[in-house]
Order: C-alpha cells, then sequence, then structure tokens
C-alpha cells in the first residue's frame, strides 16, 4: 500500500474529526471575536514550523484546531469588504469536490463536473435574465473581468498574433469608482493604465453618460479605437449601478465592447429586476456567486453573448488535449474558453447549494439584506452624531461620524480612521472603509446570510461607543 494512501475506515475517522472542528468552529462562531486573537508574530510563530520528515497525525488534526481558532469569524455582525458568508452546505459539498479531485479542462476530463458547470452557469444566466448568454465559472470577479476584455480586445483590435504594437492606438473607458481589477486587466494585456479613460460619476457615484460620449469622441477625432466601455452594477464603495441603458447605447454607436462588471451587485438583480434594467444589452459580465449567492471561496462566473469571441481570445493548445471527439457534448473544450487548463470543479457546490435550499430561498436572503441595509440607514439618519455618505443603492452603506463639534474635514478623516481600529480592535462588530469625494468613511457591506436585525442594530451603537473612546484619548492627549 503507497504510505500516502489511507484506507476508507480511516478516511471516515479523519473526516468525522475533521467534521467536528468545522462543526465546532460554526456553532461558537457567533459568540467569537471577529479578528482573531494574537499578534502577527505570536501567530507566525505557532505556525513556522520546519518541514516535517516523518508524518505527525495527531499533531496535525490539533493544527487544525488551531487554524480555525486564528481565523477570521465571519459571524452575522461581519460586514467587511464585499465577502460572502460561505454557507454550510456547499461548504459540505466542498469535501466530495476535493475527493473527486476532477480536473475540469474538458468534458472527457470530467464528464459530470463540465455537465454541472454549463449547468448552473445557465442557471446564473437565467437568474439575472440573460437567457441566451452561456459562460465560464472563474476563481472571480477579477479573472472574469480580465478574460472579458482580452475577449472584447481581440473582437475589436485582435493582438493575440502580432501584439498590440501592429495595432491602431486603444483605449478603454470607465467610471471613476471602477474596480481595482480593472486597472489591473488593462496593463496585464498590454494595453496600459494611460490608456483607461476614467469617466466622472454624479452625486449618486454612477458614471455619466454625457461625460462617457464626449471621452469618445475625442478619441475617435484623434484615431483612438475603443476596445471596451465597462458599465458597474454595483461599485465596490457604494454599490452604485451605472445606468446601463443609456451607456450600452453609446458604446454601439461607437463600435466598443460593452462589459458590465457585476461581481458585486449584478446578482441583486435575483431580488431587484427592476434596478438592473439594460443588463442583458452586455457583450460580457462578471458575477461573483462566492459574493451574493454566499458560495465558499473560490466562485466567480463570466457570462457573454458570443462563444466564438471567447474561442478566439483563448483558443490555443497543444496536440496533447486535443479533443478526440466531434460529437457536441463530448467534444466539449472548455480550455478553449478560459484563460486556465487545470480547474477546479467549482460547480458542485453552487449546484448542491441551489438544490439543496432552493432558488427562493437565496432571493429571500438576498432581500433580507437589502431590507438590512435600509434599515441600517435609517438608523443612521436618526442619529446627529453620525452622516450617511452615498445613496443606499443595493447593500452598501457608507456613513461616518461627526460628533457634535466643528471639526475640519482631515480632523474628521483622522477620528474615523481610528473609530475604525477601535471598533475592529473590540472584535464585536467588523467595518471596512471607503473614501468618497476626499472624506474617509465607515462601510457596512451587507452579503451575509447570518445576519440579524439585532446585529444591525449593534452597528450605530459600536460606532457611537469606538467614537467616545477615541474623543476622550485625543483630550487627554
Amino acid at each position: 500500500m503507497n504510505p500516502l494512501d489511507i484506507m476508507p475506515e480511516e478516511f471516515r475517522r479523519l473526516s468525522a474529526r475533521v467534521l467536528e472542528i468545522a462543526a465546532g468552529y460554526l456553532e461558537t462562531m457567533d459568540a467569537r471575536s471577529i479578528p482573531p486573537a494574537g499578534t502577527g508574530t505570536e501567530i507566525e510563530r505557532i505556525y513556522r514550523s520546519p518541514l516535517p520528515e516523518t508524518g505527525l497525525p495527531e499533531e496535525a488534526l490539533r493544527g487544525l484546531t488551531e487554524v480555525a481558532s486564528h481565523s477570521r469569524a465571519q459571524n452575522g455582525r461581519f460586514f467587511g469588504y464585499v465577502l460572502g458568508s460561505g454557507e454550510p452546505a456547499a461548504a459540505a459539498a466542498d469535501l466530495l469536490c476535493s475527493v473527486l479531485n476532477q480536473n475540469v479542462t474538458a468534458w472527457r476530463s470530467a464528464p459530470a463536473a463540465v455537465t454541472l458547470e454549463r449547468t448552473v452557469v445557465g442557471w446564473l444566466a437565467q437568474a439575472v435574465r440573460c437567457h441566451n448568454f452561456r459562460g465560464i465559472l472563474t476563481g472571480g470577479g477579477s479573472a472574469a473581468n480580465l478574460m472579458a476584455l482580452a475577449m472584447a480586445r481581440e473582437a475589436i483590435s485582435p493582438a493575440n498574433e502580432r501584439g498590440l504594437r501592429a495595432c491602431a492606438p486603444v483605449a478603454v473607458y470607465a467610471s471613476t469608482e471602477v474596480h481595482m481589477s480593472i486597472p489591473k486587466a488593462v496593463a496585464l494585456l498590454g494595453i496600459g493604465r494611460e490608456n483607461l479613460r476614467l469617466i466622472p460619476v454624479d452625486a449618486a457615484y454612477r458614471m455619466i453618460p454625457d461625460q462617457l460620449e464626449d471621452a469618445l469622441r475625442r478619441d475617435k477625432n484623434l484615431g483612438i479605437t475603443p476596445v471596451a466601455v465597462i458599465a458597474t452594477a454595483g461599485t465596490v464603495n457604494t454599490g452604485a449601478i451605472d445606468p446601463l441603458p443609456q451607456i450600452s447605447n453609446i458604446a454601439a454607436k461607437y463600435s466598443a465592447w460593452l462589459h458590465v462588471d457585476g461581481a458585486y451587485g449584478a446578482l441583486g438583480a435575483i431580488a431587484l429586476p427592476e434596478k438592473f434594467q439594460g443588463l442583458a444589452l452586455a457583450d460580457s459580465l462578471s458575477l461573483d456567486p462566492h459574493k451574493w449567492l454566499y458560495q465558499p471561496i473560490d466562485c466567480g462566473c463570466l457570462l457573454y453573448r458570443d462563444a466564438a469571441a471567447a474561442h478566439r481570445a483563448f483558443a490555443h493548445s497543444g496536440d496533447y488535449v486535443r479533443a478526440l471527439s466531434t460529437d457536441p457534448i463530448e467534444g466539449q473544450a472548455l480550455f478553449e474558453e478560459s484563460l486556465e487548463l487545470s480547474r477546479r470543479f467549482r460547480a458542485l457546490k453552487l449546484w448542491f447549494s441551489l438544490r439543496y435550499h432552493g432558488f427562493a430561498a437565496i432571493r429571500k436572503s438576498i432581500e433580507k439584506d437589502l431590507a438590512h441595509a435600509t434599515r441600517l440607514a435609517n438608523a443612521i439618519v436618526q442619529l446627529p452624531e453620525l452622516e450617511v455618505l452615498a445613496p443606499v443603492e443595493l447593500s452598501a452603506v457608507c456613513f461616518r461620524f461627526v460628533g457634535k463639534m466643528d471639526l475640519a474635514e482631515d480632523k474628521l478623516n483622522a477620528v474615523n480612521l481610528d473609530i475604525l481600529k477601535n471598533i475592529v480592535a473590540r472584535g464585536r462588530v467588523y467595518l471596512s472603509n471607503a473614501t468618497l469625494h476626499s472624506k474617509f468613511c465607515l462601510r457596512a457591506c451587507i452579503v451575509n446570510h447570518r445576519t440579524t436585525d439585532a446585529d444591525i442594530d449593534a452597528i450605530p451603537a459600536e460606532v457611537l461607543s469606538a467614537a467616545q473612546d477615541v474623543l476622550s484619548r485625543l483630550k487627554k492627549a
């Protein structure tokens, strides 16, 4: 017997112990401090150890408990970033995913996995009313956005064979609220960040269509080809939704590819379809089920209208992976539609989660998140010491402490930064931050199936208590 193999009975015992650790973590999650105890140096001391020459099974199992205790607790009061809550049914399916160890490169290497991926991608397209789209699962929105821009570049200004130097000058257009993955993608694709045109936003942080058209017109007069316009359906700071129908008309007028970055917000269309009119006008759309479908990381998705565009961008392979079947199902090769060759069985957890809970339960949970954001904003408005800084379009609430003193803006920014640090250190509530019009703000993003009304109601009280601590220290200084 190979020393790396274990008998089925031993696997059962091992799995039971691992599941007990996981269940214990879930059971105690609500009572835990959200950030784990221990400094960086202390945690390094625990886990930085020599490479073991011989097996240490019991010590390794005890180490898993330590890992759980030093991991952030994503309970109902975690409102940081845009991060889904990792619902447990999907997590349970992830164990089987690892045991099956399917490499989802093509149908012949993973028949069930490829079929399930096609199925759940179709479900996602249906859920956001992009019925004729197809697509592929990715590691997240950043990968999906990169792939979308690669497709746009090859559709508008092909460079895969001869490079961008052989092409006319090109540009990409997005709002000033665009996600950080877009400038990264523009750089990686050789377009260059200097050729990313950042379009101003209105008071609600939505791209201004007239400003977009002005930028496109100026570039056209200079002989610059527009590769893509990127609209955002749920900006990372405030959840703003760009005016998609108007932007679509302008992109079409200038023959530009329209990509919608919906990694955070577009799945909100499940509960609020009226807010996402024009989503189906896009050429491509990124989604993140590991955000607002609560899936364990990683599970992103790229949807697109034209399958041929994906093949133009990504089809390049060696003979060793050549499809041996001409059957339309059995000959499917996902590596011809993706940056990746080796690909994890991401579809399994999503397929299982949706079947286990039902789509209505997912919709209800998204509706609850939206209602919680409104509840928080309404509570903040009632408090003179706090100020909402942006419209609440989806489930992100940006606000700050203003107090009762007349503090200068730079002082207010510093006070709110200290308040955020104080809140995180306390461990009861976890907020993140944003900067809007040079104002540092506290930000709660609610994409968490565990959150209750009581968790939401804890936020203003925690902020005011932290503010009192900060101001007391300032008075003593």
